[in-house]
């Protein structure tokens, strides 16, 4: 059995393994055999690894010092599907990206000023650019801190993202199909491709308020169904070709703002 150097870290809403790539095959094959057998893909509740059985905690970082002089460190993504056995790398992931300085910064990839290092990161699948600011009084890095995020317990310390060529990134285009709306199934969607492919959903068409629990939303395999049916018309349409094995583009339900922000977003 090979042992492989993992940190488990959370990162705005996800969770997941920070890997350095030099301890990964660089057979795209073989790399995902390991990626998947970390997790524990394949297997609903990933009982033989730590992807915990939620796609927000089957998430893996793979970083390694960049070749490109624009960038000090490239960050890879990989999406762990949980109950297939199956690996998707198209998209990027702004909450994962969120802990990639810390990790460059403790594994010696770049060097920790005071207060803040600012990390350059390249985002492999997407292409993008991002700079990340990291609290490191004293040169080291400070997780305690008073940012808080929705959706997630307690506190921590905050870390700036700029994304410095969002735009298009997979498409090349803010709106790949050239329209500000579209129709998929009498439903008018916005479709947007900025840092991530989106389709974005008004509740109201699919019946819902926005405010669920999500797991009413969950179960609610009508609503799946319906939403499922408009990512694919949607993914196409944005020249994404079939996209029923990516998770781009991803469905968001928009709702009015209820307890204050200008909008309320279920993603999914």
């Amino acid at each position: 059995m090979k042992k492989i150097p993992c940190v488990m870290m959370r990162g705005g809403t996800s969770r997941g393994a920070f890997l350095l790539a030099e301890h990964l095959p660089e057979d795209q094959t073989q790399r995902d055999k390991i990626l998947m057998a970390i997790m524990g893909s394949g297997n609903d509740l990933e009982i033989d690894g730590i992807g915990g059985g939620n796609p927000l905690t089957s998430k893996v970082a793979i970083i390694s010092r960049s070749s490109d002089p624009r960038a000090d460190v490239d960050y890879l993504f990989a999406q762990v599907i949980v109950h297939e056995q199956r690996v998707d790398t198209t998209p990027n992931c702004g909450n994962m990206l969120s802990g990639v300085g810390a990790f460059a910064i403790e594994n010696g990839l770049i060097a920790a000023t005071s207060p803040v290092t600012r990390v350059r990161i390249r985002n492999v699948n997407t292409g993008t650019f991002i700079e990340a600011d990291v609290q490191t009084p004293n040169g080291v890095v400070e997780y305690e801190g008073s940012a808080r995020i929705d959706g997630v317990p307690g506190t921590a310390a905050p870390v700036a993202l700029t994304f410095l060529n969002a735009a298009g990134t997979k498409t090349g285009k803010v709106f790949p199909t050239d329209n500000q709306i579209d129709y998929f199934d009498d439903v008018p969607v916005t479709c947007i491709d900025m840092a991530m492919p989106v389709v974005i959903i008004p509740a109201e068409y699919l019946g819902k308020t926005g405010y669920e629990l999500p797991a009413e939303l969950d179960a609610d395999k009508a609503l799946l169904a319906r939403i499922e049916s408009i990512r694919l018309q949607a993914g196409k349409a944005m020249g994404l070709g079939d996209v029923s094995n990516m998770v781009i583009p991803k469905p968001v339900l928009i709702s009015p703002a209820q307890k204050g922000g200008a909008i309320n977003v279920r993603y999914f």
